[in-house]
């Protein structure tokens, strides 16, 4: 297509412009106030049908295939997909609180449930004893939604700024903690309790501040001198997660 020239048309007040194809006369268009103000309601339009009429050939899931490799996007795509792959029954057992920390997270997540795969959700069971506590941690991938489904959880969470959000959550509460911050759970309460946690990605990763200060090789020395805790608390802590060094 050459480009166009402006010129007047048929005497009209109005600018146009000639569109010429292999040097014939293909569309000749008056830029009418009314004309232009219809073009520029047709264009968003034709732009949305064409983004959508070009998505329905799109992947509507892709569910992890547990069995081939795993990077940064997640699972590869499983080529033969059933109704069982879309279903989880995991979370319907009672965490084992049997453990030092007296609680359990059952996850949902992509390796124990590829349906969730690419989709940007997975979900959690997180069963608390009396006393039971999920210790300071962070997801590196994901915000959290919480919300409690039986007796009373104490969450909160510290901003970048050091500020603390906490707040004891009854029955029905739901508390949001935003992606990459520290913040814990504590069973607050004299029974059992559950909530049950969803995550903005189907492997939100988790880090927990305790496990990695004293639960592997790093020199208390180092410790010690970027926490300012004494060496002998440094190595109680070492000695009860299972830490070296």
């Amino acid at each position: 297509m050459d480009i166009p020239s402006r010129t007047n048309c048929n005497g009209s007040k109005y600018p146009c412009f000639l569109f010429y194809i292999k040097g014939e006369l293909s569309l000749q268009h008056y830029f009418h106030p009314s004309k232009t103000s219809a073009i520029n309601m047709f264009i968003p339009i034709f732009f949305i049908l064409s983004f959508l009429f070009s998505s329905t050939n799109a992947a509507d899931f892709c569910v992890g295939d547990l069995n081939g490799p795993v990077g940064p996007a997640g699972y590869s795509c499983k080529k033969t997909v059933t109704v069982n792959d879309f279903v989880y029954s995991g979370l319907a057992a009672t965490g084992n609180t049997s453990n030092l920390i007296k609680a359990a997270v059952t996850p949902a997540f992509s390796a124990q449930f590829p349906g969730v795969n690419g989709l940007g959700i997975s979900i959690a069971r997180l069963d608390l004893a009396v006393g039971g506590v999920i210790p300071m941690h962070i997801h590196p991938g994901a915000s959290e939604v919480l919300v409690v489904i039986q007796g009373t959880i104490c969450a909160g969470f510290i901003s970048s700024a050091n500020k603390v959000y906490f707040k004891s959550l009854n029955k029905g509460d739901i508390m949001v903690f935003p992606q990459g911050l520290l913040h814990f759970q504590i069973n607050a309460g004299k029974t059992q309790s559950l909530a049950f946690v969803s995550f903005s990605s189907p492997d939100p990763g988790l880090q927990i501040l305790d496990f990695a200060l004293f639960a592997n090789d790093l020199p208390t020395d180092i410790i010690e001198e970027t926490t300012f805790l004494d060496a002998a608390q440094i190595k109680k802590l070492k000695g009860v997660l299972g830490g070296t060094g």
